[in-house]
């Protein structure tokens, strides 16, 4: 890194950490996750994101460079060739499921049955192993073969790797462990070359899903976790505490971050329309802020995204820590938000994609002044997409980060 882009990373650095630290910046921050942009905008395909990784990266860095936001983020993937092999079920991706120039969709189904609530409970490293895993990943079906793990003893089942089925299964993992590895560390470089370029971006995905938002997109499917909030409450937050545990768990044997380190969180299920307030204050909320001051005790910054209309739920958002904590709001009322929020919390977002995609520059415009103007005061506002970015206008996107640029200066 040059002197002039060492010094134009530690300027977007202290821009942002002053946001989401309720001191006022220089200016208004802008952050984008270019998500599949930078194929559309380079001219390759968004499946060279899953099959193709220096071109990918290549891809990623000049459309970073051509957008020059003040934060430029990144998530990580797994080889496409990886996920083939592994016969995934969950997930469908660009090049495989969709269209070579699609974006990648969740496949949402029971993979836990309402019955099986027991079974989790009782021992879930045997339930993950024996039914959930060969559901989600069909390379892995053999694994319903196993006895029960607790029935094992200190004895190996030699006798099944014998099986065709269990030794195809041994050999393609052990044919697609470097592809994985090897994609894993590509994606360290990424970081780096993000860095290198000018882009402060330190992020990690410890404490990613809430444990409602685990068993409603993971397990129980949105209609069975719904329906298990009237039918079988108990047995839902029986599961619910104990992946809570297990979060609070993994969040504590992380590493300690030595600077300053998001984790990004996405809400699936606790905006309004989901659930009452009632089911809200049961379900959802205690194991979120229990999750977050956790993460905050640990080093993190949580970057919280609130996906939908979080508008009725924003007292809540007081019990989070005050100035460690970045909410990125989708459809929440801006106004409203930094109304009860100012001063406690840094509000992210919330530029509609819609708008990028088929508005003017001059309207893009007009909602960042208005966006600036209303939850930009004193600080503690980033500017940004409420949500993806794939099949944005490029010239609006970049009318959102030069105006933000231009019209967001403290005085």
């Amino acid at each position: 890194m040059d002197q002039k882009t060492e010094k134009l990373y530690r300027e977007r650095e202290k821009r942002y950490i002053d946001a989401v630290q309720l001191r006022v910046p220089d200016r208004v921050p802008t952050s984008v996750h270019l998500s599949f942009l930078p194929a559309r905008f380079t001219g390759i395909k968004y499946k060279d994101a899953y099959y193709d990784f220096p071109r990918w990266k290549d891809a990623y860095i000049k459309t970073a460079l051509h957008f020059q936001p003040d934060r430029c983020e990144f998530f990580p993937n797994q080889s496409g060739r990886v996920l083939e092999a592994l016969d995934q079920k969950f997930f469908i991706w660009p090049g495989h499921g969709v269209g070579e120039n699609c974006s990648h969709q969740f496949v949402e189904a029971e993979y836990m049955k309402a019955e099986e609530y027991d079974l989790f409970l009782k021992d879930q490293s045997d339930f993950n192993i024996r039914t959930l895993m060969p559901r989600m990943y069909g390379s892995l079906a053999p694994l319903q073969a196993l006895p029960p793990l607790h029935s094992m003893q200190i004895m190996v089942p030699v006798h099944l790797f014998a099986v065709p089925e269990f030794a195809e299964m041994i050999q393609k993992l052990s044919s697609i462990a470097n592809e994985a590895v090897q994609w894993m560390r590509q994606t360290g470089e990424m970081f780096a070359a993000l860095n290198e370029n000018g882009f402060p971006c330190r992020m990690t995905m410890i404490g990613g899903l809430v444990p409602f938002d685990m068993i409603s997109d993971m397990l129980r499917g949105m209609r069975g976790s719904m329906l298990d909030m009237y039918r079988r409450p108990d047995k839902l937050l029986a599961a619910i505490e104990k992946i809570s545990a297990q979060m609070l768990e993994s969040i504590a044997a992380a590493p300690k971050p030595e600077q300053f380190t998001t984790t990004f969180m996405a809400l699936h299920r606790g905006a309004d329309g989901f659930m009452s307030l009632e089911q809200f204050e049961k379900f959802y909320w205690p194991y979120l802020v229990r999750q977050v001051h956790a993460l905050v005790e640990a080093g993190y910054t949580p970057e919280i995204f609130f996906e939908g209309d979080y508008t009725q739920r924003l007292e809540y958002l007081l019990q989070l820590p005050k100035g460690k904590v970045i909410a990125r709001m989708d459809r929440t009322d801006m106004a409203k938000a930094k109304e009860v929020l100012g001063g406690h919390i840094c509000l992210s977002g919330n530029v509609p994609s819609s708008l990028l995609q088929t508005g003017t520059a001059e309207e893009v415009k007009d909602y960042c002044k208005w966006l600036i103007d209303v939850a930009g005061r004193d600080g503690g506002l980033i500017v940004g997409p409420r949500s993806v970015v794939d099949e944005v206008n490029p010239e609006n996107l970049k009318a959102m980060i030069d105006f933000t640029r231009e019209y967001g200066e403290y005085q």
